[in-house]
């Protein structure tokens, strides 16, 4: 398993998904000290949470103060760094967009760790359906949290 040192998930607006994810794998936690960002690949200003995913992390007791959404750029890539995309028009949005990106170091993070559906974007629905993200990206954290410690093999 290669090591690590920054992940760094990405999806549309850096604003609901993304940040959700970072709060998560935060909380759960990883044996040894990783960078975790969020980037949005459209962000043209720098904006707070989604309210309905800032409420639905609220509820769940992570931590929400003081985030803004900002943009993927060219310097977040690295040979230790680990980009993990919601859906995979995202992955090949980044591959197309950034020279830097290496295909082996930008994944699905459902396919990454071995689930199949995608992320799906909650953006314009239900508070529930914002819950209901919430929940599926903690499953696919806690397997990512799992295979970064070492835990469990890459699929």
């Amino acid at each position: 398993m290669r090591l690590y040192n920054k992940i760094i998930f990405v999806a549309e607006s850096g604003t609901c998904r993304e940040p959700m994810a970072v709060a998560i794998l935060k909380d759960i936690g990883l044996n040894r000290s990783v960078e975790i960002a969020a980037r949005g690949l459209v962000v043209l200003f720098p904006e707070p949470l989604n309210q309905k995913a800032e409420a639905v992390m609220i509820s769940n007791g992570l931590p929400t103060e003081r985030y803004m959404s900002s943009p993927l750029t060219a310097e977040d890539f690295g040979e230790d760094v680990l980009i993990l995309t919601m859906e995979e028009r995202q992955r090949q949005k980044t591959l197309e967009m950034f020279e830097e990106a290496d295909a082996s170091r930008v994944q699905v993070l459902t396919e990454f760790v071995g689930d199949e559906l995608e992320i799906v974007n909650p953006y314009g629905g239900t508070l529930q359906m914002y819950g209901l993200c919430y929940e599926t990206l903690q499953a696919s954290i806690r397997k990512l949290a799992n295979i970064l410690n070492g835990q469990e093999e890459t699929p």
